[in-house]
């Protein structure tokens, strides 16, 4: 297809090697926010060179730098988050940035008691020409704030590379699925799930970092008496590849969360989809998606060990039932969510904009 659109993708990870990874079957293209697929509807991207600064300002500078003097002619900024371009963003609401901004939005827009940081924080947004957001609850408590139009705001439905997981699954030996895993590691509840497993038989695999932004897993669990069916391992980096083998040769999937005011937990429930395997999940309300209405596993409310004892004990005494949960869950992710979806959701807005801007 001839271009007809070229963006400056922004995103917080390494993007070219994992692009490259992509092609050969071996990386996620949901991860990369639908690049793999966004040529096919007429748009190239220049890849932005990504650092992993670990400080807030060091990043934004270089960010800054790269875009600014990036050669390669594009139209729109496509950014899989604002971190990093906030500099950017600001130099867009001032008028001296000309090019479009798109940016996922993780979280909902808050507001703050400060009137100077909330007056800021208005003139910031301004800087945004339109966001991204998993969910109509994210979008209405960002529409609460008063803080943007509505129309900047679009749900997208976010969803798995179901390719790269059929990919995946012709390549593992076929075998029975057994025990239950847990792979996230951001604003994990380790404590409530490690304390519900150490109540059941239930063979449980954890992989998770040692620790995440204030969260020392390591340390919450050698506080812990653990039982002999639980193994954690300790990981470094992303690995969504090698995490991705192991989780499709279980029979379910747990996520269990702290509660956070976004998706905390969506990466490894889109995983459940791709696979069709059930899950065992904090009841979040930011999903877009009730997990229980969709027949796709069990929500637990936030911190209830018992609740989660149940729901463990259910799957195992159950398994026409969770095999059902997980026929559910793959559907769920052909029809509703999955990279071919929103990626063509994402292209059509990008399309839009930049026709609006020319």
């Amino acid at each position: 297809m001839n271009s007809k659109l070229k963006i400056y993708f922004y995103h917080t990870r390494l993007t070219r090697e994992s692009y490259e990874e992509w092609k050969d079957f071996r990386f996620p293209g949901h991860i990369l926010y639908g690049l793999p697929l966004l040529e096919k509807h007429g748009i190239q991207s220049v890849m932005h060179r990504y650092k992993p600064y670990a400080n807030r300002w060091k990043l934004m500078l270089y960010t800054t730098k790269e875009i600014l003097f990036c050669k390669e002619k594009y139209e729109v900024l496509y950014g899989t988050s604002f971190r990093g371009l906030e500099l950017i963003i600001f130099l867009r609401a001032l008028g001296l940035y000309r090019k479009p901004i798109v940016v996922w939005h993780h979280t909902a827009l808050r507001k703050s008691p400060n009137r100077l940081k909330e007056a800021i924080s208005r003139f910031f947004y301004r800087g945004i020409d339109h966001m991204f957001l998993f969910s109509r609850k994210l979008i209405q408590d960002s529409i609460a704030t008063h803080k943007v139009p509505e129309h900047k705001l679009e749900l997208i439905h976010w969803g798995p590379d179901l390719a790269f997981y059929d990919h995946l699954l012709k390549e593992l030996p076929a075998e029975p699925r057994e025990g239950f895993i847990s792979t996230g590691k951001e604003n994990r509840d380790l404590k409530t799930m490690l304390q519900a497993f150490s109540q059941t038989n239930e063979n449980l695999e954890v992989f998770i970092a040692e620790e995440c932004g204030n969260l020392n897993y390591k340390k919450i669990a050698d506080k812990l008496t653990l039982t002999d069916n639980i193994c954690i391992h300790y990981t470094e980096g992303v690995i969504p590849y090698e995490l991705a083998k192991k989780v499709a040769r279980k029979k379910a999937i747990v996520i269990c969360c702290l509660d956070f005011p976004y998706t905390v937990g969506l990466t490894t429930l889109v995983e459940a989809y791709a696979l069709g395997i059930p899950v065992v999940c904090s009841k979040n309300p930011n999903f877009e998606i009730d997990i229980d209405k969709e027949g796709i596993g069990i929500a637990v409310e936030y911190g209830d060990v018992e609740g989660w004892v149940k729901a463990i004990r259910y799957l195992s005494t159950h398994p026409e039932k969770a095999r059902e949960m997980g026929e559910n869950a793959r559907k769920l992710g052909e029809k509703r969510f999955n990279l071919e979806i929103f990626s063509k959701e994402i292209a059509q807005r990008l399309l839009h904009i930049s026709t609006k801007n020319s």
